[in-house]
């Protein structure tokens, strides 16, 4: 287990420096495609997944691993933060408290991870089942309803519309849902499911589970949440005149919910970010040829130098 934990701790490192440059690519490309930033965050989650990564000159991770695999054994534990000027500080410190000595029964860097290693094992075990339990609860929920239409649903327990459902997504809607807001609010949670949203969404809450430990992939999460709803908007939008964006922000105000926990599920039509989500609405503007082709060059960038790793001195 000792080996698996620092082997995560790793790969939440090197997803971190991705994470920031994702949250600063955010503030400097607000007038790009949404659906660019929700991209990015999908290179968040295949650094996250994949166990491995190829080298390249080009990449921008400091170090493959800034926790030697070899920590719990070495007298003198030492980070490679990649950083020789965090290193200088920290590892001195480090090597001076955790030293491992003759007269030790045990090696005190070797019991803290494997501490540290249960901790992170009961954490993510309680997230799962948070997880399944609010699937469970809203399966409970829906079970009285009405079809109204092929895969939409009218539930006198659902205070704002949603998705439930990975293999089988169902639209599920307020039983008192108005004839103007319905057509908007079908239309986008359609478009989740064509998007796979409603896949996309749970996995980042899986990931976050496994990887609860780092507070940038906390925020990331939370920011994936925020950029799918509006890649979903702008998609629904881009055919719709002024007035009926008008119309269709007038829903995301009626539908709008309270949540103050972060959610693995469902996909809620007014959860996320609904000021901003009408301002972008009634503010909406078709991207550019040439903001869109700076988009994919970002994407492609973020894939070369933070989905590889450093290449090895002995290599």
């Amino acid at each position: 287990m000792e080996d698996l934990f620092i082997h995560v701790l790793n790969i939440s490192i090197t997803a971190s420096f991705l994470v920031l440059a994702i949250i600063l690519y955010r503030l400097f490309a607000k007038k790009a495609p949404k659906w660019v930033s929700v991209l990015l965050w999908g290179l968040v989650g295949l650094r996250l997944l994949f166990p491995f990564s190829i080298e390249s000159a080009m990449s921008l991770i400091p170090s493959k691993n800034t926790i030697p695999t070899t920590i719990t054994h070495d007298r003198y534990p030492a980070l490679d933060t990649g950083f020789g000027s965090i290193d200088e500080i920290v590892n001195p410190v480090l090597s001076g408290s955790m030293e491992a000595r003759p007269e030790y029964s045990a090696n005190p860097m070797q019991v803290w991870v494997t501490i540290l290693g249960w901790v992170w094992i009961v954490v993510m075990l309680c997230m799962l089942i948070y997880m399944a339990a609010s699937f469970i609860y809203l399966r409970i929920k829906t079970r009285v309803k009405i079809e109204r239409e092929d895969n939409v649903y009218l539930c006198d327990y659902v205070k704002t519309p949603f998705i439930l459902g990975i293999i089988k997504p169902r639209i599920y809607l307020p039983s008192d849902i108005s004839d103007k807001d319905y057509s908007h609010v079908v239309a986008h949670e359609r478009a989740h499911i064509k998007r796979l949203d409603h896949i996309w969404k749970p996995l980042g809450f899986l990931l976050l589970s496994v990887y609860w430990f780092n507070p940038l992939l906390w925020v990331a999460y939370v920011l994936l949440c925020r950029d799918i709803e509006l890649a979903c908007d702008e998609k629904v939008i881009a055919s719709l005149d002024r007035e009926a964006r008008a119309d269709y922000s007038e829903a995301l105000l009626s539908c709008s919910v309270n949540r103050r926990m972060i959610a693995s599920c469902p996909l809620a039509f007014g959860e996320v970010g609904v000021k901003k989500r009408v301002r972008s609405v009634l503010c909406y503007r078709k991207p550019t040829f040439w903001l869109l082709a700076a988009a994919i060059v970002a994407v492609a960038a973020a894939a070369v130098c933070f989905l590889t790793d450093p290449v090895s001195v002995n290599g």
